[in-house]
């Protein structure tokens, strides 16, 4: 895991934040914190992203642009409902807060949740980049889909 500093003015913050926007969309994000810093007209915003070095080469495709996984073809049938549900709540409660998606968890997390059959918190923040905070903070929500949804998804396993 790697570290990336960005700080964004709330004055003419346009090329600071296409700047962090180009890095999140160039690598594997696996958390990112963000702290305001109040200080009249040099306030701004201080983000701290985390990533995944290794990830990062390989998530790269053509051109630079970061390749995209389609987890419908890497999920089956039911995990991708259960994954569908994940990423709406996800959405839903990014909305709520006012910030990305992905500061909630990444895609990758989110299909790791399914396949791994998360039920727990300590599950939980065995995947890469899901700490503790992220975990007491969203993990009851993400964990009452899971578990709702792992009967389905046992039967599923005994059936293969």
């Amino acid at each position: 895991m790697k570290l990336a500093f960005f700080s964004i003015p709330t004055q003419s913050s346009a090329s600071a934040s296409e700047e962090l926007n180009h890095f999140l969309a160039s690598h594997a994000i696996l958390s990112m914190e963000r702290q305001f810093i109040q200080d009249g007209q040099n306030s701004l915003w201080a983000i701290c992203v985390s990533y995944q070095d290794s990830s990062t080469e390989a998530a790269v495709g053509v051109g630079g642009k970061a390749s995209k996984v389609d987890y419908k073809e890497v999920l089956d049938e039911t995990e991708f409902l259960v994954y569908a549900k994940l990423r709406d709540l996800r959405k839903q409660l990014a909305e709520q807060e006012g910030v990305p998606a992905y500061a909630l968890f990444n895609n990758k997390q989110l299909a790791e949740m399914v396949q791994s059959r998360v039920t727990t918190k300590t599950a939980l923040q065995a995947i890469p980049g899901v700490g503790e905070t992220r975990a007491d903070k969203y993990g009851e929500v993400f964990l009452q889909i899971l578990n709702a949804n792992h009967a389905q998804l046992a039967a599923k396993s005994e059936a293969s």
